[in-house]
C-alpha cells in the first residue's frame, strides 16, 4: 500500500525532486584506530587479535611501568574487536556507532529506512542468539585489591570444531531427517477423554536441526557434535582499589555453539576478610589497644601496611586519647580505581586498657599529678551520717541466680496473701 505509490525509479542519478536530502554523501568515519592500537589489520582473525592484545597488555601493564591510559586504550580496542557484533558496527560506522543507540548503518540510506538499519540486506550473525554467560567467583585478599594483581586462571570450554566448522561433517553428506521431515520438531497428539492435546518438542533424531550427517560420515575429530573441548588460560587483572563484587568480563570466551554467538566469562571479585584492616569503600579502619599510660602521655607503634610498608604511628605532643576515640591518617586508605595515587583515609579506633587495681603509693602519686576532684566529691567522706557503699564487679551468672531467687520469693508472698482471710466491703 505504501510501497505501491513510492517512486523508487531515478534514485541512481540523484535524489527524487519530491524528497530533498534523501540521498546524501555518507560521512567518513574513523574505523582504523582500534586496529592501529593493537597493531593488526582489518582482515586479521580473532586469534591474531587475541595474540596481539596479550602481547601489548603484558608490555604496557601499569605494574610493569606501563602507561595506564595506553593500557586502558588497548583494553578498549580489544573489547570491541574481539566481539563480532561490536567489530562489525565499528567497521561500518566507527566508534561513534558504539556509543550511539544503534546503529550500524547510515540513516540516510533508503533501504535502512524501511528495513531497520540494514537488517534486510546483511547476512552473517546479526540475528544470532548469544550463548549463556559463565560466572566464576574470584576470591582476592585485601592486599590484592590494594596493590593490584594479575592472576592466571584456566577454563575448560567448548569451541567450534576447526575440521568441520561446527557442521559435524561434510555439508555434502547432510541428509534430511526422516523422523521430523526436516522441520526439526515432532508433534505428539494425546487424547484425554473428549479433548485432544497437541504437543511440540525438538526432534531427538536430528537434535532439532532438521538435518543430520550419517554416523559413518561424521567428523572424526568431534564425533559429529560440531564442538571440541579446549583448555584456555585467562589473565585476570585485578585493578588497584577495585570494589567488592566488581565484575571482570571476558567477551566471547564462554562455550561456542554452532549458529550462535559465544557468551562471556565473568569473574566476580569476592573480597576476603583481613586480620587487621576493615574496608569501607575508599577508607580503611583498624582498632588499636593502648595502655592508660600511653593514652595520657602519648603512644608510638609500628604498623605494616598492605603493601608491606612500615609506618610509625604517633600521637601529637601533649594529646590525651580518650577511650573509643578515632583518629585518621590521610592518604593511607584504599587507592582509587580512576587514579591509584589518590587514597582514602586510614581510621584508627583506640581501645584504652585500664589497670585492674592501683596501690596506695600510685594513687597518691596520681593525686598529685592529675587535676583534683570536684569540691563536692571531696566533702562526701566528711558526711558521717551517710551510708558508704563500694562498687563491685558482678558476674552475669550471678545476676541470673539473683533474679531467679527474687522470682521465687515473690511467688511465695503471693501464695501467703491468697491464703489469709478476705475482707469484704461493707454495704451501706
Amino acid at each position: 500500500m505504501f510501497f505501491g505509490g513510492f517512486p523508487f525509479g531515478g534514485f541512481e542519478d540523484g535524489p527524487h525532486p519530491g524528497m530533498p536530502g534523501m540521498r546524501r554523501e555518507k560521512k567518513e568515519v574513523d574505523n582504523k584506530r582500534f586496529y592501529e592500537v593493537l597493531g593488526v589489520s582489518q582482515n586479521d582473525d580473532l586469534n591474531t587479535i587475541k595474540k596481539a592484545y596479550r602481547k601489548l597488555a603484558m608490555k604496557h601493564h601499569p605494574d610493569k611501568g606501563g602507561d595506564p591510559e595506553l593500557f586502558k586504550e588497548i583494553g578498549r580496542a580489544y573489547e570491541v574487536l574481539s566481539d563480532p557484533e561490536k567489530r562489525r558496527t565499528y567497521d561500518e560506522v566507527g566508534e561513534e556507532g558504539l556509543e550511539g543507540s544503534g546503529g550500524g548503518s547510515d540513516p540516510t540510506d533508503i533501504f535502512d529506512l524501511f528495513f531497520g538499519g540494514g537488517g534486510g540486506r546483511r547476512g552473517g550473525g546479526g540475528g544470532r542468539r548469544k550463548g549463556e554467560d559463565v560466572v566464576h567467583p574470584l576470591k582476592v585478599t585485601l592486599s590484592d585489591l590494594y596493590n593490584g594483581k594479575t592472576r592466571k586462571l584456566a577454563i575448560n570450554r567448548d569451541i567450534i570444531c576447526p575440521d568441520c566448522d561446527g557442521v559435524g561433517g561434510p555439508e555434502s553428506a547432510m541428509e534430511t531427517c526422516s523422523a521430523c521431515k526436516g522441520r526439526g520438531i515432532r508433534v505428539t497428539i494425546r487424547q484425554m477423554g473428549p479433548m485432544i492435546q497437541q504437543m511440540q518438542s525438538p526432534c531427538t533424531e536430528c537434535r532439532g536441526q532438521g538435518k543430520y550427517i550419517p554416523q559413518h560420515k561424521q567428523c572424526k575429530r568431534c564425533g559429529g557434535d560440531g564442538t571440541i573441548k579446549e583448555r584456555k588460560v585467562l589473565e585476570v587483572f585485578v585493578e588497584k582499589g577495585a570494589p567488592d563484587n566488581k565484575k571482570i568480563i571476558f567477551r566471547g570466551e564462554a562455550d561456542e555453539r554452532p549458529g550462535q554467538l559465544p557468551g562471556d566469562v565473568i569473574f566476580v571479585i569476592q573480597q576476603q576478610e583481613h586480620p587487621v584492616f576493615t574496608r569501607k569503600k575508599s577508607h580503611l579502619l583498624m582498632k588499636k589497644k593502648i595502655t592508660l599510660l600511653e593514652a595520657l602521655t602519648g603512644f608510638s607503634f609500628e604498623l605494616v601496611h598492605l603493601d608491606n610498608r612500615k609506618l610509625i604511628i604517633k600521637s601529637n605532643p601533649n594529646e590525651v586519647i580518650k577511650p573509643g576515640e578515632m583518629k585518621a591518617i590521610a592518604n593511607e586508605g584504599m587507592p582509587s580505581v580512576k587514579n591509584p595515587f589518590i587514597r582514602g583515609y586510614l581510621f584508627i579506633s583506640f581501645d584504652v586498657e585500664f589497670p585492674d587495681a592501683l596501690d596506695d603509693k600510685t594513687c597518691n602519686a596520681l593525686k598529685k599529678l592529675l587535676p583534683s576532684p570536684r569540691k563536692m566529691d571531696m566533702d562526701i567522706d566528711d558526711q558521717l551520717d551517710a551510708e558508704v557503699h563500694y562498687v563491685e564487679t558482678v558476674d552475669p551468672e550471678r545476676l541470673k541466680e539473683d533474679a531467679a531467687r527474687s522470682g521465687e520469693a515473690y511467688e511465695e508472698d503471693e501464695d501467703e496473701g491468697m491464703g489469709g482471710p478476705r475482707v469484704q466491703c461493707r454495704q451501706q
